[in-house]
């Protein structure tokens, strides 16, 4: 038996950012070498997503526990031992092929992903290398730009904010670092002028600021505000947003939760129209319905040069992915690799993308968790983008970490 094949895997129930349970798996090689790896989870989730398998016994975290994919896990091991763990796609095969549903409902996405990455990164370090270099080989690297999600709102905050994420991406700055760093001094800046304003500067799920505001227009003229008290101007640091639409729609109408706002589809394609044009916003994130193709390939015609991004849309499937290519729908892939519950699935998807001309944007959860893989996938795809929420909580600022230390070297 090669030293590089699995001897066991096992896992653990541990706790994501929001305290709800979640998958730890730890994957054993039989020369002792081992990894683990976590899986996050969301708040605002696409109905076409993989199956989060979760206990469902209210007496014991209010039914969100894991005892189930931990199980699931055991089964696993079973079936992968004797597996060099380098053989990602024929690991991921065997996993999915026990599940044996669409969804990954009999296993569960999070049980089959934490194994996915956890032999990924076993592998990694079998052979000595760092994951970004496993995954992506010796080509020269380059670092993504983050998009950071500094005021919250939607299904992330508890405030009267119906969009859901109002980011900064400093896209005209070159370097990495200094990427970040203007994120953060951006961040900094936007607290004391919410502070100024008399506005609380508690913090949302992925950590941005979520005060109670007039509207979505306060918002962007206090982000757009505190980028020039930072020192930057617009060419430099450019706005993205998160619109969340799927959580409106109901009945062919958006009906808005907190504010009471309700808009058809031709005028919310409308209202989008009316804020690129008056605010630099360079990218939007699901504004339409995540079955409603035909109206986000209307949509894509009608603002060019606008990234718009799927993500309940295509749910990290290559299948919904393509089916977008071809009706014309969106331009750019949101890249979740717990919508889909293995990493060969995610790649698959990212080189769909590519191929495509479709930007991949590799991003967290809201429900996020301390391990820093997507770090290293954003670099080993050559993706231009990752979200991983605001400068704040240590589990999104561990993968801006990661990935200084990636343009480091260290």
């Amino acid at each position: 038996m090669k030293k590089c094949s699995i001897k066991r895997v096992s896992a653990l129930e541990i706790l994501d950012s929001r305290g709800f349970p979640t998958v730890m798996a730890k994957v054993t090689l039989e020369d002792g070498t081992s990894a683990v790896a976590s899986v996050p989870s969301g708040a605002s989730t696409g109905i076409h997503e993989a199956h989060e398998l979760r206990d469902g016994d209210k007496n014991r975290y209010g039914g969100k526990g894991v005892t189930k994919a931990l199980k699931s896990v055991s089964t696993i091991s079973e079936a992968l031992q004797g597996i060099c763990a380098c053989e990602q796609k024929e690991i991921d095969r065997i996993m999915c092929e026990l599940d044996g549903s669409e969804n990954k409902s009999k296993l569960g996405a999070n049980a089959i992903l934490a194994v996915s990455l956890a032999a990924a990164r076993a592998a990694a370090c079998f052979f000595g290398m760092p994951l970004y270099r496993y995954l992506g080989g010796i080509a020269d690297i380059s670092l993504p730009t983050p998009m950071m999600n500094i005021l919250n709102g939607g299904a992330h905050a508890s405030n009267n904010i119906d969009i859901q994420e109002f980011m900064i991406m400093p896209s005209g700055i070159e370097a990495f670092s200094e990427k970040l760093r203007a994120g953060v001094e951006i961040y900094r800046a936007l607290k004391s002028e919410l502070s100024r304003h008399g506005y609380l500067t508690g913090v949302g799920d992925e950590g941005g600021f979520a005060p109670d505001l007039r509207d979505e227009r306060e918002a962007i003229e206090l982000i757009l505000e505190a980028i020039r008290i930072a020192g930057y101007n617009e060419k430099e640091v450019c706005l993205a947003h998160d619109i969340a639409s799927s959580e409106w729609y109901e009945n062919g109408v958006y009906k808005l939760p907190k504010t009471g706002k309700s808009y058809t589809t031709d005028e919310l394609v409308s209202y989008y129209g009316k804020l690129v044009s008056d605010y630099p916003i360079a990218s939007i994130e699901d504004p339409l319905a995540e079955d409603d193709f035909d109206s986000w390939a209307r949509l894509t015609s009608t603002l060019k040069g606008i990234t718009l991004v799927g993500d309940d849309l295509f749910v990290t499937n290559t299948e919904r992915l393509k089916r977008g290519i071809e009706a014309g729908a969106a331009n750019a892939i949101l890249i979740k690799p717990n919508q889909i519950g293995t990493l060969s699935e995610t790649l698959d998807a990212i080189r769909t993308a590519k191929h495509a001309h479709y930007r991949a944007i590799i991003s967290h959860r809201s429900g996020d968790v301390d391990d820093t893989f997507i770090a290293d996938l954003a670099v080993a795809t050559g993706a231009g983008y990752i979200k991983t929420g605001a400068p704040c909580r240590m589990e999104r600022v561990n993968k801006y970490n990661r990935l200084l230390r990636i343009e480091a070297g260290i």
